[in-house]
Order: C-alpha cells, then structure tokens, then sequence
C-alpha cells in the first residue's frame, strides 16, 4: 500500500539531493573558471618575473625548487632558439612556444601555456589543468559536504511534519471508524486544513444523501406495508367467504371476488417493485439511444385493446421523429403508466389521445384526455407515493405518477400537469431534452 508520508519523503528528499548536485555542479564550474584567471595571471607574472637577459644554464637544483610546489614547468629560449632552462624535461611540453596562452595535451594530459618574449629570450610558463582542477573540486565538495549531512536532518524533519499535517486524516478517519451503521450525523468541519476541508464537506454531503435515501427507503417500505395490508387482508377475506359459501353462486361470487383481489394485490407489488427499481440514484444509469416515435407505436397498440374493452378512443397524433438516451424498458412502462391512468380516469365513451411533438431542442410526450383532471392544487402532491384524492373513486395504487415521475427524473425530463384545450380533461406534457 503506498503512503503519502513515504511518497513525499522521497520526492522532497530527492529534489533536495538533484538541487545539491546542481549547486555542486554550479560551485564547480564557477570555482574553475576563477581558478582559471587567477592561475593564468599567475603563469603571466611568473614570466615577467624571469630574467631578461642571456644567461647560461641554470643548476639542477635552482631548476627543480622553480616552480615545483604549484606544478609549474618554466622554458627559456634564446633569440636564436637555442633552450637555456628546462625546470621539468619529463613533462613531455612542445618545444616550441606560441606566444600569448593557450592549452595543449601531453601524454601527462592538459596543460595551460602561457609564452612571451622578454627582450632577448622567449620564456614558457606552464601548467597541469588537474591543478586547477584539484582545487575546483576540492572546493566544491567542501560547500555541499555540510549540505549532503543535513538531508538526514531534513527528511526526519520532513517526516515529522507531514505526518503532523496528516493527523486531521487520522482522526476523521477515526472518528469515521467509530460510527455505527445508522449514524449519519455529519463530520465536524471547523479547524481543519485548507486541503482536507474539502473532503469533509464532500463526505458530510454523502453522510447527507445517504440519511435521505435512508430516509426514503424507511418511509417506502412502512407505506408499501400499509398498503399491502388492505389488499392481503381483503384477499383473506374472501378465502374465508369461499370456504363458508353454501351455494355454488355464493361459492363463485367469493372466487370472483377473490380473483380481482389478487389482481389488484398482484397490481400493487408490481408497482412497488418498479418504483423501487425505478428508485433515483439507484436505478442502472443507460445511455441507448431509443427511438421515441418506436415506443409511442408500440405502447399505444399495447394498450389499445384495454381502451376498445372500455369503449375509450385511444388515438396516436403527431409522431414526430426523435431519439433520446435512456433506458428502453424504463420509458416503457413511463408511457405505459401514463396511457393506463388516463384510461382509468376517461369515462365510458371519452377519448385518449398520445402525441410527440418537437419544440425548442426538446421532445414532448403529450398525453391528454377528457376525464375529470387533477385540480391546481393537487398538482403537486399526485407525484407522491401512495397519494390518492379522496375524490376519486377509481381503483388504484398511487404509485403510478410516483414511477413517472422518477423515470423522467433519471432521464432529465420535466413534466408538466395541465388542463385539457378544448374542453375538460388531464393534460401531461413530459419534456426530453435533445443533445
């Protein structure tokens, strides 16, 4: 598992050790380069020093003391070219001299040269570039020796810091791992760093959502309780009825009771099991491509045969072309709540009908019809779960617009409640946005 603290440690520890070598590397070449100038004024006053003047050979000894505790190498010519003084033979320098300075290679590697002419002699001064290069080192490694004994210091430093820094981690993390399942109270946010109060607000708001969903969940299932109970309760009934009927009319009554019982228990589990699946947030999140104008046709003749059943008009209008991304079976059932609410709801003889239309970067699924509508003030309420106005006496279980709504909500749709124009009636209007 990798660690923050060893993660940083390293980087911070190995951008100081490249930041030393570079300052090691600038020491050097800048120590060189003064070395350079100071040694090559050196070799000029060392042969200015010189006498000018013919002279005979020098004595062994005065041409080993010259010049040998830097390194130097002195040569002396005459006018005629004829070599007076050679301090070193074994260095292996040209024998000739090139006035001014300059660098040539020996055998014994590079050498910095510097001639003149001194009235009647030519004199060459020389030296080892090691010499220079010696001291350049030498000097560079003096200024980062104190540097490289302090990277312990540092990166135990930097240890203790960072992990410091970390502490505000550890106790959320502590405090996270003493909760229990059903606490969701949100973290505290105040006192914390710049860096880790953003993850506090985005946990807080995930302990938020996650109490809401449980919320949720708890209010669904003691609602679908509930209701479940009116309809098991009444399918016992009837059982006990059947048993007691002492005539066979009596007996087929019962069954016939008991059979649209079952029905409407069967009805309501299937509503709740896909408003459940249905659920935001937990509902597959689906990116086909559907065929808005496929699934109207395929809807409307699916429920047309339980419209023709109850003498209602179900009437398919314009039916623009548009494609929207979602999930297929989702809509479905979507459209398919919609057109069965308003068959319902539509007395004998009305008329259904379902349209898509293009307005505004947006398909509209419109269903209408002639029944009795929702007032204004209802509106907002016929999309909870459960809700039935106590005007209506139609069998149901107050989950279909409660479904609608949570599949247009997964889809980005809007849905609009209106009246019916012309005329009285229900007019939905859910509202896709095109990409």
């Amino acid at each position: 598992m990798s660690s923050i603290r060893r993660q940083l440690l390293l980087w911070l520890l190995s951008g100081l050790a490249l930041a030393v070598v570079a300052a090691g590397a600038r020491i050097y070449t800048q120590t060189l380069a003064e070395a350079n100038e100071l040694f090559d004024y050196h070799l000029k006053q060392m042969a200015a020093s010189l006498p000018n003047d013919s002279f005979g050979p020098l004595p062994p000894s005065s041409a080993r003391e010259l010049g040998a505790e830097d390194g130097l190498v002195v040569q002396i010519w005459d006018h005629n070219g004829l070599e007076l003084y050679f301090s070193r033979p074994a260095s292996k320098l040209p024998q000739r001299a090139e006035l001014g300075y300059s660098t040539v290679d020996t055998p014994r590697g590079r050498w910095r040269v510097y001639s003149a002419l001194e009235q009647n002699n030519v004199v060459q001064v020389a030296q080892p570039m090691s010499v220079r290069q010696d001291l350049a080192a030498g000097m560079a490694l003096r200024a980062l020796v104190p540097l490289l004994a302090l990277l312990p210091v540092l990166g135990i430093l930097i240890w203790i810091t960072v992990g410091r820094g970390l502490q505000p981690v550890d106790r959320i993390a502590a405090a996270l791992m003493r909760r229990t399942p059903d606490s969701l109270a949100a973290l505290p946010e105040t006192g914390l760093p710049r860096e880790i109060r953003p993850l506090v607000l985005a946990l807080n708001d995930l302990l938020a959502r996650l109490g809401r969903a449980l919320e949720s969940q708890k209010a669904f299932v003691a609602d679908a309780a509930h209701e479940l109970r009116t309809p098991l309760t009444a399918v016992q009934l009837q059982i006990q009825l059947a048993e007691r009927a002492k005539t066979d009319e009596e007996r087929a009554e019962a069954f016939a009771r008991l059979k649209r019982g079952q029905a409407r228990a069967a009805h309501l589990v299937q509503q709740l099991l896909t408003l459940a699946r249905e659920e935001p947030g937990l509902a597959p999140q689906l990116h086909a491509s559907v065929d808005l104008a496929e699934l109207v046709r395929l809807v409307v003749s699916e429920y047309a045969p339980l419209a023709a059943d109850r003498n209602i008009a179900l009437e398919l209008g314009e039916n623009a072309p548009a494609s929207v991304a979602g999930d297929f079976e989702a809509l479905r059932v979507m459209l398919g709540n919609l057109i069965d609410n308003a068959i319902r709801y539509t007395p004998v003889g009305g008329r259904v009908e379902v349209a898509l239309r293009l307005r505004e970067r947006a398909a509209v699924l419109d269903v209408s019809d002639t029944g009795p509508g929702i007032p204004a003030e209802d509106r907002a309420r016929v999309f909870d779960r459960f809700y039935r106005r106590e005007a209506t006496h139609v069998a149901g279980s107050g989950l279909g617009l409660a479904i609608v709504k949570n599949i247009a909500e997964r889809h980005r749709a809007s849905i609009q409640l209106d009246d019916r124009s012309p005329g009285p009636g229900l007019h939905v209007a859910v509202s896709f946005p095109l990409s």
